[in-house]
């Protein structure tokens, strides 16, 4: 039985929801006077980081994920081809399911790298938690002691949640030992 829907609903919904319930909207751009008004506008500093990130993590995730599938020993694979599965059959019943074993804890790791990564936008211009935090209200208030804290409190936050959820589902995949 298939319920990939169903598990897709549980998190496109609820996003859906608030979005809506947050006044989000998608408009066409329209043009007054002499720019354009409306529509959603992406800094160019946020397509360089949102490119750059993606690049770079996804290669470290697709080494990562190679070497999780090259960790499964080739009889495993043989053993399947003698049972008569097809390739794409023993990629997903055999080889993956062993193979998330070894690639989940090193994954949790790039994650957490990701998110860290994230505070050099400020590199390309753009305003993330750093940037405000870190320099905008710190020069204002001058009040340095705080906005460092406020920002380890940010960051250790969003560690954690990451964290505990990969644990989670490291979890649910690992063998248990009887």
């Amino acid at each position: 039985i298939s319920t990939w829907y169903l598990r897709l609903g549980v998190v496109v919904l609820p996003l859906l929801i608030l979005l809506a319930a947050l006044g989000f909207h998608l408009g066409y751009p329209e043009l007054r006077g002499f720019n354009f008004r409306g529509g959603i506008y992406m800094r160019n500093s946020l397509i360089a980081l949102w490119l750059a990130l993606s690049f770079y993590t996804a290669a470290f995730i697709a080494e990562i994920v190679r070497g999780g599938i090259l960790a499964i020993s080739k009889g495993q694979t043989e053993a399947a081809a003698a049972l008569g599965l097809r390739p794409n059959r023993i990629m997903s019943l055999v080889i993956l399911p062993q193979a998330l074993r070894v690639i989940i804890p090193p994954l949790i790791s790039q994650y957490l790298n990701l998110t860290k990564n994230s505070s050099l936008a400020i590199a390309v211009g753009y305003m993330d938690i750093t940037g405000t935090l870190g320099g905008i209200t710190m020069g204002q208030t001058g009040r340095e002691l705080e906005c460092v804290l406020l920002m380890m409190l940010f960051y250790l936050a969003i560690s954690l949640v990451i964290s505990t959820a990969m644990n989670w589902y490291d979890a649910r995949v690992r063998l248990v030992e009887r």
